[in-house]
C-alpha cells in the first residue's frame, strides 16, 4: 500500500523500547531520545550492526556482513529462550483446536479490518509461513501512539513452528513491523525481492538492539523448500519495484497471496508482460485459496495506468517555464525514478528534500535503479545556480504533514526553499481519508504565496497502486480459486470483494470466509471445506507508544481520550497526618476543562467538597492511608464536576503531609 498516513515527520521514528503488558519484559532500548542521534549512522555502527542478505542462484546482488552483532543483556532475553508454553486459549476464552493433519489454517493478524499491519500466517503440520510485517498509523481512538502492530501472540506460543517470514513489497504497511516484531516469533529467515531487502535493512539500522536478520533474496521463478511446503514467487505489479505474490504449495492445492497489486494495462488491455507473467505462474496452478488485495475493489472500471502519470509528469517537467515542486509519497519509487530521468532528458537539475525520499533514492542508488548523471542531483543549497525553470524538486508532505518539507515550504518555515509567483506545485498523491483538512491548509498557503497548484482532482498526476474492480476480476479470473478470502481493507471492502470472486469464477457463499483480525480460518478434510472457527486468536492493539510497545492498557488510552475531550483537574493539599485535617485550603489547577477566573464559585464549592471528603475519609483512620484519601476525593470531584459541568475532566489529587 502506497496511500500511508504521515503523522509524523517524514522520516521520523522515535526511540522505543518493548515493553509487554503490565510487569513489562524490556528487549531493547535506543541509545538517544533525539531522533537525529540515532537516525545517523556512521560506517563503524552499520559494521557493527551487520544484516545478513544471502542470495541464491540467480540474484542480482551478494550483500554479506561476517561481523556478528553483540546485543545488550537487555534485548538477549527478547529472542532467547524465556518463551511460555503454548497456551491453547483464543481471544474470547475459548480452546484453540489442535490442528487437524488434513487441514490448513490461515490466521490473518492484521490487514482484514483496516488499511495498513498487514500480516498472515500459514500453518500445515508442524510448519507456519508468516506472509509480511506491517504496521499501521495511529488514529483517532489512540491518541498519543506512534504505530498499531500486530499482535502476534498466537505466533510467540508457537514459534519453534515458524519457518520463514515472506515479504511482498517495501511499503512500510508489509515491513515497518520488522524491528519489532522479528525478536518475538523467534527471528526466522526472511525470503524477499532485492529492493525490498535493502529497505529492510535501511530501516534495521535504526534500531540498533535488535538481533541481525538472515535473508534470502528471491527471483520469481525460484522456488524453495521451506519446512515441508514449497514456496514459490510471482511479480505485480505496484508503485514499487519488486512487488511480488506468494504461492505456497500443499498437499491439497496452493495457497495464493497477491500482496499489494493492480494491473499493468492500457485501455483495460493487459499489457504482454503482466499476461504472460499471470499465465506463467497460474496455468498449470492448482489454486486452492486466494487472497487478494481489496483497497479499491468497490470503484469500477480500470484505474489510471502508471505509465500516463508518467507521460503527463513528463510534460509538466519539460514545459515548466519555472521552478517546478512535486510532493508525493516517499515509497512511489518508481513513479520517483521516472521524474529525475525526464528531468535529466530535459536539460533539468534536481533537488530532493524529504529524509525518507532521500533515503530511498540513495536505496535505489544503491543499486543501480537510479540511471540518473551525478550531477543531474543537486544540493537544495545549490538552487541559486541555475534559472528557476531548470530545477525540479522532489518534496516529501503531500499530505500536509506538519513537519514534511512541503508544509515548512508552505509554511515559510523551510530555511533553503521559498516560494514565488513563478513556482508551481503538483501533489502527485491521492488526499488520505482524515488529512483532508491538512491537504486544504497546505494549498491554501501555497497559494496564498502565488504559487499554481495542480493535483489529482485537476489532472491526471496521480494512480493508485490498488486494483479496481474490473482489473480485480481480470485477476480473479487468471488465477481461478478453489477457495478465497479478501484481505488489505476494511470489513465493506471486504464484502464488495467477495462478491466480485463471485461473479468472476462462479463461487458460492460457502466457498468465500470474510476475515477478522485474528480470525482462525481453516481449509479442512484435505481441501473439501473451507470455514472460519468460532475461536480466534488473541487480538488486542499492540501499540508503539514513546519508549514502549506491547499492550497498552486499555486506561491510560480512555485517560488519553479524557483528556482531549475534557481537560485535567489537578488538586494539591497538605494533610496533617495525625489529625487527618487539611492545613489549608487545597490549590487546585485545570487545563482544557473551565477557565479559572469565570468559574470563581465552582472553585470554592470544590475545595469545600474536598475539606469535607478528606475530614470524613480520616475521621477514625490510623494509620491515615493516602491512598485511600485520593481515591475518595477522586471519585467526589468527579461526580460534583459531572452534575454541575456535565464534562468528565481527570481529576488527580496531589496529596502532601506533615
Amino acid at each position: 500500500m502506497n496511500n500511508q498516513p504521515n503523522n509524523k515527520p517524514q522520516g521520523f521514528h522515535p526511540p522505543h523500547r518493548i515493553v509487554m503488558g503490565r510487569g513489562a519484559r524490556k528487549i531493547f532500548s535506543r541509545k538517544s531520545g533525539h531522533p537525529a542521534a540515532f537516525n545517523r549512522v556512521s560506517g563503524a555502527e552499520m559494521a557493527a550492526r551487520p544484516i545478513m542478505v544471502r542470495h541464491t542462484a540467480g540474484a542480482r546482488m551478494n550483500v554479506m556482513r561476517k561481523e556478528q552483532m553483540k546485543p545488550s543483556r537487555r534485548s538477549q532475553g527478547a529472542w532467547r529462550g524465556g518463551v511460555k508454553p503454548l497456551v491453547e486459549k483464543s481471544a474470547n476464552g475459548d480452546a484453540i483446536p489442535l490442528l487437524a493433519p488434513d487441514s490448513i489454517r490461515v490466521v490473518p493478524l492484521g490487514g482484514v479490518e483496516e488499511i495498513g499491519r498487514n500480516m498472515t500466517a500459514v500453518e500445515f503440520g508442524n510448519d507456519i509461513i508468516v506472509i509480511d510485517i506491517g504496521f499501521q498509523f495511529k488514529d483517532e481512538n489512540t491518541p498519543g501512539i506512534d504505530y498499531i502492530l500486530p499482535n502476534t501472540k498466537y505466533l510467540e506460543e508457537r514459534r519453534d513452528k515458524i519457518r520463514a517470514v515472506l515479504i511482498t513489497h517495501g511499503h512500510l504497511d508489509h515491513i515497518g513491523g520488522i524491528p519489532y516484531i522479528m525478536p518475538r516469533i523467534g527471528n526466522p529467515p526472511i525470503y524477499t525481492r532485492l529492493l525490498t531487502s535493502v529497505l529492510i535493512q535501511k530501516r534495521q539500522e535504526e534500531f540498533p538492539g535488535v538481533p541481525r536478520l538472515n535473508m534470502t533474496v528471491v527471483e520469481k521463478n525460484q522456488i524453495f523448500t521451506i519446512g515441508k511446503l514449497k514456496v514459490k514467487f510471482f511479480s505485480v505489479t505496484h508503485t514499487i519495484p519488486d512487488a511480488m505474490g506468494v504461492i505456497i504449495e500443499t498437499p491439497y492445492g496452493s495457497i495464493v497471496h497477491t500482496g499489494d497489486l493492480k494491473m499493468d494495462h492500457m485501455d483495460g488491455i493487459a499489457a504482454p508482460e503482466e499476461d504472460a507473467e499471470y499465465d506463467r505462474a497460474f496455468k498449470n496452478e492448482k489454486v486452492l485459496l486466494l487472497m487478494a488485495d481489496s483497497t479499491n475493489v468497490e470503484i469500477p472500471g480500470f484505474s489510471t495506468p502508471e505509465k500516463t502519470v508518467h507521460k503527463n509528469l513528463e510534460e509538466y517537467i519539460k514545459n515548466a517555464r519555472g521552478r517546478l515542486i512535486i510532493a508525493t509519497f516517499s515509497s512511489l519509487l518508481e513513479r520517483l525514478l521516472k521524474m529525475i530521468e525526464f528531468a535529466e532528458k530535459y536539460g533539468k537539475k534536481v533537488a530532493i528534500e524529504g529524509r525518507s525520499l532521500k533515503q530511498n533514492i540513495e536505496a535505489c542508488k544503491h543499486l543501480g535503479l537510479l540511471k540518473a548523471k551525478k550531477e543531474t542531483m543537486i544540493a537544495t543549497e545549490d538552487m541559486d545556480n541555475y534559472p528557476p525553470d531548470r530545477i525540479v524538486i522532489l518534496a516529501t508532505g503531500a499530505q500536509g504533514d506538519e513537519f514534511a518539507a512541503l508544509m515548512r515550504i508552505a509554511n515559510r518555515t523551510h530555511t533553503k526553499v521559498k516560494i514565488t509567483p513563478r513556482d508551481t506545485v503538483i501533489l502527485s498523491s491521492s488526499v488520505i481519508p482524515g488529512n483532508e483538512r491538512a491537504v486544504q491548509k497546505l494549498k491554501d498557503n501555497l497559494s496564498r504565496q502565488g504559487a499554481k497548484i495542480i493535483h489529482y482532482r485537476t489532472a491526471e498526476v496521480h494512480s493508485t497502486g490498488h486494483a479496481y474492480r474490473d482489473e480485480t476480476m481480470w485477476i480473479h479470473r487468471k488465477i481461478h480459486p478453489k477457495f478465497f478470502m479478501p484481505i488489505h481493507g476494511y470489513h465493506y471492502m471486504l464484502r464488495v470483494h467477495a462478491d466480485v470472486a463471485k461473479e468472476a469464477n462462479g463461487l458460492k457463499e460457502e466457498d468465500i470466509v470474510i476475515p477478522d483480525n485474528s480470525s482462525l480460518i481453516e481449509i479442512q478434510n484435505g481441501g473439501a471445506k473451507f470455514v472460519k472457527l468460532k475461536e480466534k486468536a488473541p487480538s488486542g492493539l499492540v501499540l508503539v507508544d514513546g519508549f514502549s510497545v506491547g499492550d497498552v492498557q486499555d486506561v491510560v488510552i480512555r485517560d488519553r481520550q479524557m483528556l482531549a475531550q475534557d481537560g485535567i483537574f489537578i488538586i494539591f493539599g497538605i494533610i496533617n497526618i495525625t489529625t487527618g485535617k487539611l492545613k489549608k485550603s487545597p490549590d487546585i489547577i485545570s487545563r482544557g476543562f473551565v477557565y479559572l477566573r469565570e468559574s470563581q464559585e465552582l472553585l470554592h464549592e470544590v475545595r469545600i467538597l474536598i475539606k469535607d471528603t478528606i475530614e470524613r475519609t480520616t475521621k477514625g483512620m490510623n494509620p491515615i492511608s493516602i491512598d485511600f484519601v485520593k481515591d475518595n476525593i477522586t471519585d467526589a470531584v468527579s461526580q460534583f464536576l459531572l452534575q454541575k459541568t456535565a464534562k468528565r475532566p481527570m481529576v488527580i489529587p496531589v496529596i502532601l503531609t506533615i
